[in-house]
């Protein structure tokens, strides 16, 4: 991937969180733009009133999905159950509820259950983005007419994040012979570049939650969560946090975002590094991804999910490839050096094959926090890429302001379809890699 001039630009809407639109993406390239302010225990950083992430919500593109989807109600509904809260203990509850109220409703709209709530289409991530952003701007601003620390309100912030991400939400029913998949997706990002971008990977994550795939050993039930697209959440270990107890319950889990224009990735290798991307609050971060016992901290892993597989299925309209391509420092080396055929031996991260965003970052904390529970040989387990989601001939400007058409839900519906598809050809591959034996839990 090159970073030159106008070329940034154009390199952030072919990105969700984290992938290369070229084998070359390099930690130097990355613009070294740097956040302001101060970042709190969740993750955002406050600028003025509200996150960076928050202020935008003003904008007419954020307001118009709100209205069209029904979910401009959502925050001013909590505002008014924090103000009866009363307590600390009875406002936690209120979070943890709407929260959970929230993603439940989200989930139940992709898929068809309840009213739609307007005319935007059910299978829209960006209802729930904006809603999310609405209520913590509510929540941040709030006085209540009990004492409130800053740790306590940071806590329930967090709750709120963790709530409406689905990451307090897995359901693995007890039944024998049931697989059980996990799947994470991102919110949208480079909203300053276009307010109106929506992410696949969340949309997907929405669209699968909670449903049964059919697999030629049976059924498989997905469970989902979506994660925030910035860096000091990922430092505080949201992804550990969440998939700890997950990963030793499940057969097959993918994380998932948004990569390369009119393609799906497979990504073999992911690295240790950061690369400095702004993220959603406009902060960036460059250096090792920092995670618990830095010391046996390798800088590289790989995928255990049945690549071969997949690329040689037809899961869909997109072309679905096996990558490869890393980024790194040879051993003995100064420079960074591309790799098609993956790291070798010594060598220092400097891009994985998602990148040096947090796409990649997410994949290699997944895979560690795998390896690290001696699951490796026995849990197929790695990243996709998906397809740009983009919009139809005559909206790809964001002047045009216009935050939907025919083509953009296609493009989107076909992509959640396809990943639902390469979901079924990894359960009934059943294995790490290209070969081995299924697992399965009671």
């Amino acid at each position: 991937m090159t970073y030159t001039g106008v070329r940034i630009g154009l390199l952030a809407l072919t990105l969700l969180a984290g992938s290369a639109a070229t084998p070359t993406a390099s930690a130097a390239a990355h613009p070294g733009t740097t956040g302001s302010g101060t970042v709190g225990t969740t993750g955002s950083t406050t600028v003025g009133s509200g996150t960076v992430e928050e202020q935008r919500l003003d904008r007419a593109a954020p307001q118009e999905i709100l209205r069209r989807s029904g979910f401009d109600a959502v925050a001013p509904k909590f505002t008014r159950a924090l103000e009866r809260s009363g307590s600390y203990t009875r406002a936690e509850h209120v979070v943890v509820q709407q929260g959970a109220r929230l993603w439940r409703r989200a989930v139940d709209r992709a898929q068809g259950r309840g009213p739609a709530g307007g005319d935007l289409s059910r299978d829209d991530d960006r209802p729930l983005y904006w809603a999310r952003l609405a209520m913590t701007r509510e929540l941040r601003g709030w006085t209540p007419g009990f004492g409130l620390t800053d740790t306590q309100r940071a806590r329930l912030v967090a709750a709120l994040e963790q709530t409406s991400r689905g990451q307090r939400d897995f359901h693995y029913p007890r039944a024998k012979g049931v697989k059980r998949i996990l799947v994470t997706g991102f919110d949208p990002f480079t909203l300053d570049r276009d307010v109106r971008i929506s992410n696949p990977s969340g949309a997907t994550a929405l669209a699968l939650d909670g449903t049964t795939i059919r697999t030629a050993d049976g059924p498989a039930r997905v469970e989902t969560a979506v994660f925030p697209v910035r860096w000091q959440d990922f430092a505080e270990g949201t992804v550990e946090r969440t998939l700890r107890r997950q990963l030793p319950r499940v057969d097959l889990f993918t994380t998932v975002s948004q990569g390369r224009v009119g393609r799906f990735d497979v990504e073999r290798t992911n690295g240790a590094w950061r690369g400095g991307f702004p993220d959603n609050d406009n902060v960036s971060r460059t250096g090792t991804v920092p995670v618990t016992d830095p010391a046996s901290q390798p800088q590289w892993t790989s995928t255990t999910l049945p690549y071969e597989r997949i690329v040689a299925a037809d899961t869909g309209r997109f072309p679905v490839y096996d990558h490869t391509s890393v980024t790194e420092i040879p051993a003995k080396g100064t420079d960074p050096v591309v790799r098609p055929d993956g790291p070798t031996p010594g060598s220092t991260a400097r891009a994985g094959g998602g990148g040096d965003y947090l796409s990649n970052e997410i994949a290699y904390r997944a895979t560690l926090l795998r390896d690290r529970l001696g699951l490796h040989d026995s849990l197929p387990g790695g990243h996709v890429h998906t397809p740009v989601l983009e919009f139809g001939a005559g909206n790809t400007d964001p002047a045009t302001g216009t935050v939907t058409d025919p083509e953009f839900v296609r493009n989107r519906l076909d992509i959640i379809a396809q990943v639902r598809s390469i979901l079924t050809v990894a359960a009934d591959a059943g294995s790490p890699g290209v070969s081995g034996t299924a697992r399965t839990r009671d």
